[in-house]
């Protein structure tokens, strides 16, 4: 097996492809290609990789990771953590890199996870009288403020109608007494 440098070693190495996920980059003394990814060229947000680097660049690099997948192995460069013009590591105790993986680890995917929604429609709370819950999850306090659920119009315009017809009775009740003086 050809001799590979090891992790974090910083070198200097040529563009082979630029792929709009990053760069492949040939590794001095192998055939090797490691991967830089486009989150990994600068410390600014990159959109397009060829608008960093071109086929035949040299550019230092370090190396961040070894993976084994499908019986190859895989290496993730990194050429935000080296200075470009030196070759100096800008994050010689991989703290950098140790806050990026902790980014990525803290996204959980919870898009397989139900929602359950347990909603109760026409009840009547036995403690408050409000529609739209029962007691046990009454929130009302006593002395408190009392809430209940925004009639819909159709209620609205039956408790307007109701509302007039106590307006017209009431009305009627008080020219009644007038007269009886």
């Amino acid at each position: 097996m050809e001799a590979l440098p090891e992790l974090y070693a910083i070198f200097q190495g040529e563009v082979a492809t630029v792929t709009e996920y990053g760069a492949f980059i040939k590794i001095p003394g192998c055939r090797k290609q490691g991967l830089v990814h486009k989150t990994h060229m600068s410390s600014c947000r990159v959109d397009k990789p060829s608008e960093i680097v071109d086929v035949g660049d040299k550019v230092w690099v370090k190396l961040i990771g070894k993976e084994m997948k499908d019986d190859k192995l895989k290496l993730s460069l990194s050429m935000k953590v080296v200075n470009q013009g030196t070759g100096k590591d800008l994050d010689p105790n991989n703290v950098s890199l140790d806050q990026d993986e902790r980014k990525k680890r803290m996204f959980r995917d919870y898009t397989g996870q139900k929602i359950t929604l347990e909603a109760v429609l026409n009840t009547v709370c036995k403690k408050c009288g409000c529609k739209g819950h029962f007691a046990k999850e009454c929130f009302v306090q006593p002395g408190g403020t009392k809430y209940s659920l925004i009639p819909e119009e159709e209620e609205e315009e039956v408790a307007a109608a109701g509302h007039e017809r106590d307006k017209k009775t009431s009305l009627a009740d008080d020219s009644s007494k007038k007269r009886k003086k």
